[in-house]
């Protein structure tokens, strides 16, 4: 599972694989040997490089998520690339090309539009398949495809760009 992760404004990529024991963790790229327990409700025990850290979430009236480790408040927030309301809400924001991304790992089996071509909000654009189900990624707007940046049969990682709309 793939994260974007913000805290204090500074943007990582973490990636997620059940592993043993616990977790095995990527932060942008790199290997970390991370450790966790689930003390209560909100508080989450980490041992992270030899070092026990407790993390406490605070959760704000107006949505806003606070991490307070060792008495220090950092202001963070966490997006999950298959989460359908923050592309939606992407997809509204804003003009200029808007990359589709895999939301999970797979291959791609299909190409249902090509480059140039129109497309509708909801549309599919392409087909990626895992573990034997086959998913349709749709445009997020009505647009033009620009960009098809795989072709059918290529391996592809959860959050990777499979293709960009206009």
């Amino acid at each position: 599972m793939t994260y974007h992760v913000a805290i204090d404004g500074k943007s990582y990529r973490v990636e997620l694989k059940r592993g043993e024991p616990g977790y095995a963790c990527r932060v942008d790229g790199r290997e970390v040997e991370l450790e966790s327990v689930s003390a209560e409700r909100e508080v989450l025990w980490l041992l992270l490089g030899g070092c026990s850290y407790e993390v406490r979430r605070e959760a704000q009236t107006d949505g806003a998520m606070h991490l307070v480790v060792r008495g220090r408040r950092y202001a963070a927030e966490v997006r999950d690339p298959r989460a359908f309301r923050e592309r939606r809400a992407a997809a509204e924001a804003g003009a200029g090309p808007m990359r589709l991304v895999s939301p999970m790992p797979g291959k791609v089996v299909r190409l249902l539009k090509a480059e140039g071509a129109p497309v509708e909000a909801g549309e599919g654009v392409l087909v990626v398949e895992a573990m034997k189900m086959q998913n349709e990624i749709r445009s997020p707007r009505k647009g033009v495809v620009r960009k098809i940046l795989v072709a059918a049969g290529t391996a592809v990682n959860a959050g990777e760009a499979l293709a960009e709309v206009e």
